[in-house]
């Protein structure tokens, strides 16, 4: 019987990008929702008004001082291989939107900066239930949305934790990619940082 699990994708983008990776992001919620859009102010001032909620409020967030900012995101996918088919119940189908059904909560948490790179923000998505953490790890239709976020935001890395010993890198420098870390060619998150663009700062 399987545990709870908790699979996530991580997606680094340049710090100054952290707007347009969110704005991106809410182009892939569903086009109907009943609740407000919070508000959140970012470091170096910008504002964005973004069609999910923060610790379930809608309030707005202010992170402009740097830290961390938590949201709880919808995401549609399409139901385009057979992970997907047994992730969507029937209830799902009656809010499908263009064959694509909502994933959700996915659990946001942006850190405005990166212990492995300086000039690098993360986005890390976190499954909210053990089904859909399978769905993370089989599906390539979920994993082509994060990869195409992480093209779409400038994004330099996206890497699929699946709490193995090993991560999943899905996106490297502009490329799709099935490479692992620790792994032949990093061994670690610092080396794999260090394979990024520098950003100024």
């Amino acid at each position: 019987m399987l545990m709870g699990i908790d699979y996530s994708y991580e997606v680094f983008v340049p710090a100054r990008n952290v707007t347009r990776a969110l704005t991106e992001l809410a182009a892939l919620a569903p086009t109907t929702s009943r609740r407000p859009p919070v508000t959140v102010t970012l470091p170096g001032g910008d504002e964005v008004a973004l069609p999910f909620t923060s610790h379930y409020e809608s309030g707005p967030v202010d992170c402009s001082t740097g830290g961390t900012l938590d949201l709880d995101t919808t995401i549609m996918v399409g139901v385009d291989d057979d992970a997907m088919r047994e992730f969507a119940k029937p209830h799902d189908w009656e809010r499908a939107e263009r064959g694509r059904i909502p994933v959700g909560y996915v659990y946001l948490t942006v850190r405005c900066a990166t212990r492995w790179h300086p000039g690098y923000a993360s986005l890390d998505f976190t499954a909210a239930t053990t089904g859909m953490s399978l769905a993370f790890e089989r599906s390539a239709s979920i994993r082509a949305v994060f990869t195409g976020l992480t093209a779409a935001s400038g994004g330099v890395c996206c890497v699929l934790d699946t709490e193995e010993a090993t991560r999943q890198i899905c996106w490297l420098n502009g490329e799709p990619t099935r490479e692992t870390v620790p792994g032949p060619r990093f061994a670690d998150y610092r080396a794999l940082a260090a394979s990024w663009p520098a950003q100024e700062p």
